[in-house]
């Protein structure tokens, strides 16, 4: 909107409109009075996404004012409806007096608070990280259509910013691990299928060289040359973009953001989305947090405790070190069940000071944040104490718990015990902190005395015995006589009020001592004010060594509550082997376990010499659950966490791969069976001879024919070519001869026994193929019509004689399989040697007639 434009609307219109302008693809919360307004196509928005009245008020330009509002006191509630929809709202606040502005209130942006950017309590999910990620877009030695991208991301509550590069075909298993709530991306950037808010960014803004200098300006140095990430061009581009982005919105400083971290994929065991998806982690295919695998071992005590537990399955490592420290130390807290349950128990009274030094970094923190923090550090000696002792990871959990009695005693000293949820309401600094502050409180204390002491005053020298002396918001103090004495009150009494049934005055002496008393409470909010902000001033140089606190209160709060899990669900430590293999003896499926009164243990063994396990069996036999087991089994193992298993020895594994369900994309015009072979696609292009895949019924979803060559020639790869450790599960008998022919491919089969008419499950995992399907008897179970199982029956066993008869068909297995494939052309053999940038125009044009009398 120009200039001219803005004119025709009304003052209080243009200072809205000027506003906004800044902040065009934003909702802009405006605020008057008690309330929050929105306008024009924000208060159309606003309404539907919140369900609020939209109205229409007077007029501007010439045309009427669209307008839809929320009361500030509940502002949070409808702000956490509209993060969770992706939008972002700009918060503008009345910073003028109304009483002494010629014009309207002057209104300035307080906050910008978009869905990667909370970090008010209100609005956070206390369980979950709340993320926001840049990508930046760039070629570096890369084939088109398999870029190299630049990937920041930030955890502002925490400080956390990480960074790395992956190609366009990883980036969507690198958002699935990250799982942010927004991500920043250039308008040019052609990126589809986010699971949360984009914002879309100028390009310029990603500029390298740019964000080197705003980086080492951040982080207080020269250059980046000591953080990792020299190598690392498009992934700077793309922190620079989110720290400025950052800056914008949070219009403060960021103290807690000291450092950045690159990432390599060498350091985890990859998961794509679809694993993440099907193995259930922390949340179930339909989306729900249970029954998953974080919802049956999450017993923590904190918030804390949960994200970290959370961000452990999502991140198993590599590193042998790090995950047998971690192992361990469960272990010792497991031997000390007393000492585990005494942390559990302090635990559950700290507060979530992750969040709070952020809080306090940001200078929004709140009076019960810090009231939180105070009483979280009392509990520091007792955590420290109460940690069994050990050389390895609790000795240093020890020592990160240290107490810190200079922040304990600063806080104890100047926070009240028991302080208002919010500053402006008072009672937040302690009585004795500060002289001026207590000064300015008696005055307001001693307020009560003196109007007692007035009213009998008054009462006796009017002879009025039911005056009252009293104070609301609206009026200030007043005396109040009924109608009826009004005629006797002292000549010096001043008309304030007139009710139906009563007078209101004032006194000179009653309105000195109003502006005084009134005065002493508006001055005392505003040194309790002060006090605040410099107590955060002070605080704020120790927000590294608090987020170090939170960090130890956290996995203090993970290792325990795996103690206790270990015990309840009978886990048993893993062991790391140099060899690479996965051998279980006795596993389990925990969250399946945990919904059962009784579940069968089964074993596993993957080696160099059994690489391939070809699993077969009924349906609703325990073959998918089994094969998830097996992953689940080694997840946890490379979390450093405890297994549901007797014994488990896993080797290095680099990635864990799983083809298992039936679903389709509809809105990507994508099948079933279409699904299915991109993801069959993706394993056997990626997945190397240290990955775990899972394979559930590869080819059901095409003809029989076509889907037993497709399974049978994606065994065969995964035997011969990519020797990845295998579990292949099929209803195709005919692929349980691939055995005959790869010694390292192993048949087995679930077990199942027909009892009279009853098929009965035995869920047990053994060695051979299986016999049968039982699909029929499962669909009788499943509740199939009787006349439609007779059928049935009667059908296959038609198929079956038939079958036995001699027919044209060839054995799909033989040794030398006929070659479908057409024999080359001998005009390709001659371009594959053709170098065109040889070739003058005339040659060209020779080659091109040789190349046609081939033809």
């Amino acid at each position: 909107m120009g200039k001219e434009d803005l004119y025709t609307h009304t003052p209080m219109m243009q200072q809205y409109l000027g506003i906004k302008a800044q902040h065009p693809d934003m909702l802009l919360f405006y605020r008057m009075g008690d309330f929050y307004e929105l306008f024009f196509e924000d208060a159309e928005k606003a309404a539907r996404l919140l369900n609020i009245t939209l109205t229409t008020r007077g007029a501007s330009a010439g045309s009427p004012i669209k307008m839809a509002g929320v009361p500030y006191h509940s502002a949070e509630q409808y702000l956490a409806r509209l993060l969770k929809l992706g939008e972002s709202v700009v918060i503008a606040e009345q910073v003028g007096d109304p009483a002494t502005s010629k014009g309207p209130v002057d209104r300035q942006v307080a906050r910008i608070v978009t869905p990667g950017t909370l970090t008010d309590s209100g609005l956070l999910d206390e369980t979950r990280d709340t993320l926001i990620l840049a990508i930046a877009p760039g070629m570096v030695n890369t084939a088109p259509g398999n870029e190299t991208v630049g990937v920041a991301w930030l955890n502002l509550a925490a400080g956390r910013f990480q960074v790395t590069q992956v190609n366009t075909a990883t980036l969507p298993a690198l958002l699935a691990r990250v799982r942010p709530a927004e991500v920043l991306a250039p308008d040019d950037f052609a990126f589809d299928g986010a699971p949360c808010a984009v914002r879309r960014l100028a390009p310029w803004q990603f500029d390298p060289g740019g964000a080197q200098t705003r980086l080492a300006q951040q982080f207080g140095s020269r250059d980046l040359a000591g953080f990792g990430v020299a190598d690392l061009p498009l992934a700077i581009a793309a922190a620079g973009a989110l720290l400025d982005y950052i800056q914008t919105t949070q219009r403060t400083a960021l103290p807690h953001i000291q450092a950045i971290h690159a990432e390599r994929d060498s350091d985890f065991v990859q998961l794509d989305a679809a694993t993440r998806r099907n193995l259930e982690l922390t949340e179930t295919l339909r989306g729900e947090a249970a029954p998953t695998l974080l919802s049956v071992l999450d017993t923590t005590a904190t918030g804390m405790g949960t994200r970290l537990l959370r961000h452990w399955l999502h991140h198993p490592l590599r590193d042998r070190t790090v995950l047998t420290r971690r192992r361990d130390a469960i272990g010792v807290l497991a031997e000390a069940s007393d000492a585990a349950a005494a942390i559990n128990r302090l635990l559950k009274s700290c507060a979530d000071v992750e969040r709070i030094s952020g809080r306090i970094a940001l200078k929004n923190a709140r009076p019960r944040d810090l009231s939180g923090l105070r009483d979280t550090l009392a509990l520091l000696p007792g955590l420290a104490a109460a940690l069994p002792d050990d050389r390895a990871r609790l000795a240093d959990l020890q020592a990160a718990l240290a107490a810190r009695p200079d922040l304990h005693e600063l806080l104890a000293s100047a926070i009240q015990p028991e302080p208002a949820s919010v500053l402006r309401e008072g009672g937040v600094i302690a009585d004795g902190y500060d002289a001026d502050l207590d000064e300015l409180r008696a005055l307001t204390r001693d307020a009560g005395a003196f109007l007692l002491e007035l009213e009998t005053r008054e009462r006796a020298r009017s002879g009025i015995g039911t005056l009252k002396v009293e104070y609301n918001k609206v009026h200030g103090f007043y005396i109040e006589v009924s109608r009826a004495q009004s005629e006797n009150v002292p000549d010096d009494y001043r008309r304030r009020q007139t009710l139906k049934n009563a007078e209101r005055y004032i006194t000179p002496e009653l309105k000195a001592f109003e502006d005084k008393a009134l005065s002493a409470r508006d001055r005392a909010l505003a040194r309790e004010k002060a006090l605040f902000d410099a107590l955060l001033d002070t605080l704020t140089p120790h927000v590294q060594d608090l987020l170090a606190i939170a960090a130890a209160l956290a996995e203090t709060d993970v290792l325990a509550s795996q103690a206790e899990r270990a015990g309840t669900l009978r886990l048993n430590p893993p062991e790391y082997d140099e060899e690479p293999g996965i051998v279980v003896c006795g596993g389990r499926h925990p969250v399946v376990e945990a919904q059962v009164t009784h579940f069968i243990a089964n074993d596993v063994s993957l080696t160099r010499s059994r690489q391939m396990l070809l699993i077969t069996g009924p349906n609703m036999g325990g073959k998918s659950t089994y094969m998830r087991q097996v992953a689940l089994i080694t997840l946890l193992a490379c979390c450093g966490l405890w297994v549901p298993a007797s014994a488990a020895k896993i080797g290095d594994v680099d990635q864990i791969f799983t083809r298992i369900g039936a679903s389709d994309d509809l809105a990507g015009g994508r099948s079933t069976f279409m699904v299915e072979m991109t993801e069959t696609a993706h394993i056997l292009h990626n997945a190397s001879a240290n990955s775990l895949v899972l394979l559930d019924e590869i080819g059901r979803g095409t003809s029989t024919f076509d889907g037993l060559a497709l399974a049978w020639a994606v065994a065969r790869h995964l035997v011969t070519a990519t020797r990845a450790f295998t579990l292949f599960a099929t209803h195709y008998f005919e692929l349980t001869q691939l055995a005959q022919e790869f010694r390292q491919l192993v048949n087995v089969h679930l077990d199942a026994k027909e009892h009279g008419a009853d098929l009965v499950f035995l869920h047990a995992v053994e060695e051979g193929p299986a016999s049968q399907s039982y699909g029929i008897q499962v669909a009788r179970l499943a509740g199939v019509p009787t006349p439609v199982i007779h059928a049935a029956r009667r059908h296959l066993r038609e198929l079956e004689d038939a079958q036995l008869q001699p027919g044209p068909q060839g054995d799909l297995f033989a040794a030398h399989l006929p070659n479908d494939e057409p024999p080359p052309h001998p005009a390709l053999d001659q371009l594959r040697e053709l170098d065109p940038d040889t070739l003058t125009p005339k040659a060209a044009l020779d080659m091109l007639y040789a190349l046609k009398a081939h033809l």
